[in-house]
């Protein structure tokens, strides 16, 4: 009998428009082991009674959407409760003061509807660091919650409820978004497939035109490279009014899967360029690894990245306009709940940013970003001006850390951020240059007697997400992880 947990999306939906499994049997699997690893934390608002019964309304195979309508027709799936709005849902951004309130979305945000309208059933919402600000995710609110390969180490952040959710078996892909990393950190530390788009391919509206002044991109993390292509090509392309528009591929992004890439010329790195910090041994062994493969592959691979990823003015800008950012979410939640929200409504990791925030001018936020348009230029010019075609890095550069380091307390408020730094290293830099960057796991490494994920990333040139999909499929052929799974965690 097919193990309908252990299918990839692509699958699944196959199986329900030939006939073999029914929508309702692919959700109340799903449902059935969210429920034995509820133990991790994963889901936080659960709607499996409503999940199934929208799966029973679907309509028979014979009658039912076409596979180009709805590709993933009947497949279970989770939203972050961070930037999945979702009308009538909750929506309390890893806060306290909307958890309280009960606080729900009145309208689906563009993106959500186009998961809709691909077929997904949304059996639930996961959870998520307050505001997204750290790459765990441990909120007060709703508690941590817990890696499925080792339950004392985080899944990742902002993304980790849903990445828990994915690599626990439980859905083959969940919604993630990522700010500083937020999608590759979680895939990386949960053993999964994490695409950053490029900026402007999937919007971000209508609630914000842009999110994190342009930093922030959303999709899934995800089983495989045919499912994250799959679901790009569903969800991508502008909405009416959005302020970045990526210019469309030639052809699907699906269609890149098994493609030849030719030999492409690669650049790689180990430690951070800035060298702040040095990557754990077992990371860089990974990323060595990945960098002999790529060369038996045919790719022409050298040590080398962008020069500018080295100065310290793309920190510092970050910091300046993170801050800022994060005084806006507070003011914008103040919005939502008629009142301003004050430092008993938020942890104090949070209010500490906020404060700081509220003292950024307007003319010292603007300095920060041509500050940050600045870097991009020099770093994308690697890419454009230089003739490369991809850059190969660790995702994280350490091992999933354990739960508890990034708490912050009244005595070290901004314990969470200094602890945060090292390990968007390598994940904010393409966030501020916008460029399309995926996690892929091909690796492990041994922890405390026992192994975690590895992931490695890789970087394309503005706008070539074509690339990505056809390289990290290369790899997935040659270095295959389907069959890597985490221990089992029962509630």
């Amino acid at each position: 009998m097919t193990d309908l947990n252990a299918l990839d999306a692509t699958e699944s939906a196959r199986l329900v428009r030939d006939g073999e499994v029914t929508a309702v049997e692919l959700v109340e699997a799903a449902v059935e082991r969210a429920e034995a690893t509820a133990a991790l934390n994963a889901i936080i608002h659960p709607r499996y009674e409503q999940a199934i019964e929208e799966a029973a309304a679907l309509s028979p195979p014979a009658t039912g959407p076409s596979a180009e309508e709805a590709p993933f027709v009947g497949v279970p799936f989770v939203l972050k409760d961070l930037d999945g709005l979702a009308a009538g849902l909750p929506l309390h951004l890893g806060t306290r003061v909307l958890r309280e309130l009960g606080h729900v979305a009145d309208a689906d945000d563009t993106l959500v509807g186009r998961f809709r309208r691909a077929g997904l059933i949304v059996i639930g919402k996961t959870n998520t660091p307050e505001l997204g600000l750290v790459p765990t995710t441990e909120p007060a609110a709703a508690g941590p919650t817990h890696n499925p390969w080792d339950p004392t180490r985080s899944p990742g952040g902002s993304s980790g409820g849903s990445a828990a959710a994915v690599a626990a078996g439980v859905v083959p892909m969940g919604h993630a978004g990522d700010g500083g990393g937020s999608i590759r950190i979680p895939a990386s530390a949960c053993g999964l497939v994490g695409l950053k788009p490029a900026r402007g391919r999937v919007p971000v509206g209508p609630s914000v035109g842009e999110a994190w002044g342009g930093l922030v991109a959303r999709l899934a993390v995800s089983r495989s490279v045919r499912d994250t292509a799959a679901l790009l090509d569903a969800v991508a392309g502008p909405a009416t009014g959005d302020p970045y528009w990526a210019p469309p591929p030639e052809r699907p992004f699906a269609a890149e899967v098994g493609a030849d890439p030719g030999s492409l010329r690669i650049g790689w790195v180990a430690d951070p360029p800035d060298g702040t910090v040095a990557a754990d041994p077992a990371v860089a062994r990974v990323v060595e690894e990945v960098a002999a493969t790529l060369t038996d592959l045919g790719h022409r691979v050298e040590l080398a990245h962008p020069a500018a990823l080295a100065g310290p003015d793309l920190t510092s800008h970050f910091v300046t306009g993170f801050a800022a950012w994060t005084a806006r979410e507070l003011d914008r939640i103040g919005e939502w709940i008629g009142r301003p929200v004050g430092p008993d409504d938020v942890e104090v990791g949070t209010w500490a940013v906020a404060e700081i925030g509220r003292t950024v001018t307007a003319a010292a936020y603007l300095a920060a970003l041509e500050g940050l348009n600045a870097v991009t230029r020099g770093v994308v010019a690697w890419w454009l001006d230089d003739g490369w075609d991809l850059l190969l890095t660790p995702t994280m550069p350490e091992v999933p850390p354990t739960l508890g380091q990034f708490a912050a307390s009244e005595g070290e408020p901004l314990r969470g951020l200094l602890r945060a730094t090292p390990i968007v290293a390598f994940t904010a830099p393409f966030n501020v240059t916008g460029q399309p960057a995926v996690s892929l796991p091909l690796g492990e490494a041994e922890v405390d007697g026992g192994r975690v994920p590895v992931g490695v990333q890789l970087v394309a040139a503005p706008a070539r997400e074509d690339v990505l999909v056809r390289v990290a499929a290369q790899l997935e052929s040659a270095s295959p992880w389907a069959d890597r799974k985490p221990p089992t965690v029962v509630d």
